[in-house]
């Protein structure tokens, strides 16, 4: 288990969150990434099926993530409790996230930004904070596209391809817009949210 390999700018679990797998059986990183889709596509279902509610809460964004992982991390939607290579210091988590959502609510209620733009600073924020031990990405861009359609009534991103986990261009360019906008120029994660990949390499 601590021999897997992570896709880079993923973050590696520490010895204790490693022993929050409830599957001991899995030996591979693919095992792990095929479990952890599955409970994500059945979380998709429970989204599509449950009585719609405030999404910019900590208890549905904990929620969320406790439904994609919670079938394989027994810590799946709680905050971490470490130190990683990214992320404000884990005591401030709770803190980051609340300012997060008011600063949302803010921003839809004054038309601060358009609507695309609005759901690109809640996706970055999101993964800056760096609320889980594990699964952020994935927790960032469903909670996006969950905003997206329940909150601001836009069709949701594309995310430029079907997986964006894998180690390929796409997620490269994925990380790379992450940093820019880390330094307030969102040109870059506006473009990639929309872009459709297959058909621009298309003959490629």
């Amino acid at each position: 288990m601590n021999n897997f390999e992570y896709p880079s700018g993923a973050t590696p679990l520490d010895p204790n969150e490693m022993e929050g797998l409830k599957l001991g059986h899995i030996t591979a990183r693919e095992e792990l990434n095929r479990f952890e889709q599955d409970n994500i596509n059945e979380t998709l279902q429970w989204l599509a099926n449950r009585r719609k509610s405030d999404i910019l809460t900590e208890k549905f964004v904990k929620t969320l993530h406790q439904k994609m992982f919670g079938k394989v991390w027994k810590w799946a939607g709680s905050f971490r409790k470490s130190g990683k290579n990214i992320g404000v210091d884990w005591p401030q988590i709770s803190t980051q996230l609340h300012t997060l959502l008011q600063d949302v609510r803010y921003w839809i209620e004054h038309k601060t930004y358009s609507e695309d733009e609005i759901a690109v600073r809640f996706h970055h924020r999101l993964v800056w904070v760096h609320l889980f031990a594990n699964g952020n990405g994935r927790h960032a861009r469903l909670m996006t596209n969950i905003l997206l359609e329940e909150v601001l009534k836009q069709k949701p991103f594309t995310w430029n391809v079907t997986n964006i986990n894998i180690e390929d261009k796409v997620r490269d360019s994925y990380l790379k817009a992450l940093r820019q906008a880390d330094n307030h120029d969102y040109s870059m994660l506006l473009d990639f949210v929309r872009a459709d990949w297959k058909k621009s390499n298309k003959g490629q």
